[in-house]
């Protein structure tokens, strides 16, 4: 158990510099509380209880503003910082050394039985306020930007953003650097690629401008060399 809890610790210190002093992380950071309370309600949930578990969720939810269902899959290194208004739904599976920010649904899109929420690959962060909702899996090294809405499957190694989310980065383009764990928590440096079309579009009535001047230009010069 203490070896665990310092696990946790150490997974904060890794990927927050607001992180001072361990008696900080202990008491402070929500996110953590919400882990250690999910495993315990984790452990009542998988030996076939049902109503415990869900409480301790529920109190849970009151105190940090987490809501984690109890049978949702959970790996190792889970970081949520900020995390209010974060919801982790029920088939919800999740790899290791995932990093969640606050406003962040991993949730399901209608009422069907069965796995209904996403699988969430290793190292794979999820920025404020997006949205992964469905039955899909969203692969390792990936990174879901702040405000997207993601509806289908999401290779390994990508970026995606947008409403509905596009993966706009995959295998290869590197953004920035990477942390010594192997994780991009750069989630505010994406691409942007309603801007890319705007701009796209704005060099197409550059040269469409350009050409009709041009054509302009000939046909004076035509009028005058009949006069």
């Amino acid at each position: 158990m203490f070896n665990r809890i310092k696990k946790d610790v150490q997974v904060v210190f890794d990927r927050d510099p607001a992180a001072r002093s361990v008696f900080e992380v202990l008491f402070c950071y929500a996110g953590l509380h919400a882990i250690w309370m999910y495993r315990i309600a984790h452990y009542f949930y998988k030996r076939g209880w049902i109503l415990i578990p869900r409480m301790i969720s529920n109190f849970a939810r009151f105190l940090t503003g987490i809501e984690i269902h109890p049978g949702a899959t959970i790996g190792e290194g889970l970081f949520i910082d900020h995390g209010t208004g974060v919801v982790i739904g029920e088939t919800t599976e999740i790899g290791d050394n995932v990093t969640l920010y606050q406003g962040v649904t991993l949730g399901g899109t209608g009422k069907e039985k069965g796995k209904r929420h996403p699988t969430i690959g290793n190292n794979v962060v999820v920025a404020t306020g997006a949205k992964v909702l469905g039955s899909f899996t969203v692969g390792e090294n990936s990174k879901i930007g702040a405000g997207s809405v993601v509806l289908r499957e999401v290779p390994p190694n990508s970026t995606v953003v947008g409403i509905p989310g596009k993966v706009v980065i995959h295998d290869g383009e590197k953004i920035n650097s990477f942390t010594p764990e192997g994780i991009d928590l750069e989630h505010g440096t994406l691409p942007d690629p309603e801007a890319e079309m705007l701009l796209c579009m704005q060099r197409n009535l550059t040269r469409l401008e350009l050409r009709v001047a041009q054509l302009e230009k000939e046909l004076q010069k035509n009028d005058t060399s009949n006069l």
